[in-house]
């Protein structure tokens, strides 16, 4: 009987699973019974919809491959240096395509060569080539990493009787760009559509027929990954960047079942609490893990003064001050915020395009600076002046972790934050200074 029971359980499990799964279904797909045609958000999906992204399918392939490596994978038969030099390798190989791709595009880009195919001929077959032994190395290159990160995460205090939970489940991918939408005469995260990559006119054209068809800011912007499960990573060389995402993605799975994940589609401010907390997790996991597995690419230390009684050389002449992204943009965004308080939305358009020109001078190619920009690049703050402008909320969430004793700590207290109120409240009890 008691057999009987148990064997029961999991089946239990799954039908609360479905009956919950529907139950949410009902509660917040089903709003409409018919298309709301009259909604904006489907008025600029249905302009967009040739160029949305397959989720589904990706999810399908990326899973296969996930299931594949975890039941015939080799990395749990390697060593620990073998592991990290496979993925040196297999990051200098990509970097090498990478590469071979830039010159390709080049060749196909300059006016002046007549047959770019015959001219990249020999560049295109090496690239192919290259291409095809990575597609066969990714996975195993994907689950290192995977098991690296997950190792520094459970001595951070991650773990469940020595095991990540979730696990972590990341795949390189091509990841798609994000169509953003907001009111031009606010900063507002109003819409946000998945997009196939597109060349620049194309996103240029889109923008401009969303924007004149419904007095909006739009604007197509690229993603660095996306907390699906597995995650979506773009592909990169850099196995500093890739740990650092594989870390910020992760966490967002983590936080799903906590008060900061569960608001994150529903409240504005818990997507910026949340974004923000996810962008300081993976740049402090990061240096740890680098530290570990590679601690070639780690951070050094600052070096220290020396303390001996010598005369000290006159300083050099100064240099001219040094363009400063971070604070010239957060006083676009403070200037921005203050003419669109006033109803100055043609001023402020004005104005951020004349800001746009200057960032550009100084070396940031930012094809368009407008409403939909700050609406999305300042919910990834980083507790420094930039794209958040007068938003406390970055300062906020560094100074909730610099007052917390550890990772997790900090994690424990950030799970159950969901409002800017809530969360300067935390900070003020936590670290009244701040």
């Amino acid at each position: 009987m008691l057999a009987r029971l148990l064997s029961s359980i999991p089946r239990l499990i799954l039908r609360l699973f479905a009956v919950v799964g529907l139950a949410l279904f009902l509660m917040f797909g089903l709003r409409f019974s018919t298309p709301p045609l009259g909604e904006p958000w489907t008025a600029i999906g249905i302009l967009a919809r040739d160029y949305q992204f397959d989720y589904v399918t990706w999810e399908l392939n990326a899973l296969a491959v996930k299931a594949v490596q975890t039941l015939y994978g080799l990395h749990p038969y390697m060593t620990e240096e073998a592991r990290s030099q496979y993925v040196r390798d297999y990051m200098a190989d990509l970097g090498h395509a990478q590469a071979l791709e830039n010159r390709i595009s080049r060749i196909y880009a300059d006016p002046d060569i007549d047959d770019p195919d015959q001219a990249s001929l020999e560049l295109r077959a090496e690239r192919d080539a290259l291409r095809a032994d990575l597609n066969r190395r990714q996975a195993l290159a994907e689950a290192i990493l995977e098991g690296q990160v997950a190792r520094v995460l459970v001595d951070e205090g991650f773990g469940f009787y020595g095991q990540l939970l979730p696990p972590i489940s990341a795949h390189f991918t091509q990841v798609p760009n994000l169509l953003v939408v907001s009111p031009r005469d606010r900063i507002s995260f109003d819409i946000a559509i998945n997009l196939n990559p597109m060349p620049v006119d194309a996103q240029i054209a889109l923008e401009e027929q969303i924007d004149r068809a419904h007095d909006v800011s739009s604007l197509i912007v690229p993603l660095g990954g996306i907390a699906l499960y597995p995650s979506m990573i773009l592909e990169t060389s850099s196995i500093p960047y890739a740990i650092e995402v594989f870390a910020h993605e992760w966490l967002h799975h983590y936080l799903l079942v906590f008060p900061l994940g569960f608001s994150y589609d529903f409240a504005g401010e818990a997507r910026i609490i949340n974004e923000t907390t996810a962008n300081l997790f993976g740049r402090e996991i990061a240096p740890l893990v680098l530290q570990r597995y590679y601690p070639e690419l780690a951070p050094r230390p600052p070096e220290q003064p020396e303390t001996d009684d010598i005369a000290v050389a006159p300083a050099p002449p100064a240099s001219p001050p040094r363009f400063d992204f971070g604070m010239a943009m957060h006083e676009t965004r403070v200037r921005v915020d203050e003419l669109l308080a006033e109803g100055k939305v043609e001023e402020a358009e004005a104005y951020m395009e004349e800001r746009r020109e200057l960032f550009v001078a100084n070396g940031y190619h930012l094809r368009k600076l407008n409403q939909a920009f700050f609406a999305f690049y300042g919910g990834y703050q980083s507790g420094t002046p930039g794209e958040g402008g007068s938003d406390p909320i970055g300062p906020a969430v560094q100074a909730i972790r610099d007052a917390s004793p550890s990772i997790h700590d900090w994690i424990v207290t950030m799970r159950t934050i969901v409002s800017r109120d809530q969360l300067l409240a935390v900070r003020d009890r936590l670290a009244p200074e701040a």
